[in-house]
């Protein structure tokens, strides 16, 4: 092949590249369809966040203290404004009359939200125990209020009409649970408790005799 120069010069045969070919990327159609489908879903994914976090809901939370076993009232929850509350499971303020009279399962603090995994209709009576009530003046009480979930111990003082001559014998002790403490009107209490069942015939009598002790070990 000849090349000719602008001034005259006779032509100079040289060789010529050729032309360079750039390949083209072939897109496989199964990526470009997990992109596809990898966009989309992180685009539902946001829309999804954004919603739940929109959301607000009117649920039931603790307004004031409630010990464990305590029948709840009305006055002792508060309906509060939450958004997003749909994952923590909450209990809705729409089913408040589901939860006053139930007790709680836990202790309940306020400020935080009910759910319904911290109430139960279940009483506190365990397997093979039974419930009693005991009679009691203000200074026998071991503690200025007992509440439900309290653990005592009765312990059987001396008898008073024995003979003074006999030896002092131990005091027998049952253990019990308190289910719950009222104060009537004459200033005495009122307590209740859960007891085994084989006790119950012995605290009875003990009770009837006026010689019982109650003695508090554990705070619920």
């Amino acid at each position: 092949m000849s090349l000719a120069t602008r001034n005259g010069t006779p032509s100079v045969d040289a060789p010529i590249n050729p032309p360079t070919v750039v390949r083209q990327r072939r897109v496989r159609p199964g990526l470009l369809g997990l992109a596809v489908l990898l966009i989309a879903l992180g685009g539902l994914g946001a829309a999804f966040a954004v919603t739940s976090v929109r959301a607000t809901g009117s649920y039931l939370a603790v307004a004031r203290p409630v010990e464990v076993g305590r029948e709840i009232s009305a006055a002792d929850l508060v309906t509060v404004q939450v958004a997003g509350g749909q994952g923590l499971r909450p209990v809705p303020a729409a089913r408040l009359d589901e939860v006053v009279g139930k007790r709680a399962a836990v202790a309940l603090l306020p400020g935080t939200l009910l759910t319904l995994g911290q109430v139960t209709d279940d009483p506190l009576l365990g397997p093979g125990q039974q419930q009693i009530a005991l009679g009691l003046k203000t200074a026998q009480v071991p503690a200025r209020e007992l509440h439900p979930g309290d653990k005592v111990l009765l312990v059987s003082t001396p008898d008073s009409n024995a003979d003074e001559d006999a030896p002092a014998a131990a005091g027998t002790r049952f253990a019990a649970t308190v289910i719950d403490m009222v104060s009537p009107a004459n200033d005495d209490k009122v307590l209740y408790l859960a007891l085994l069942t084989r006790d119950v015939p012995a605290v009875v009598a003990l009770a009837a005799q006026e010689r019982l002790a109650v003695v508090l070990t554990e705070a619920a």
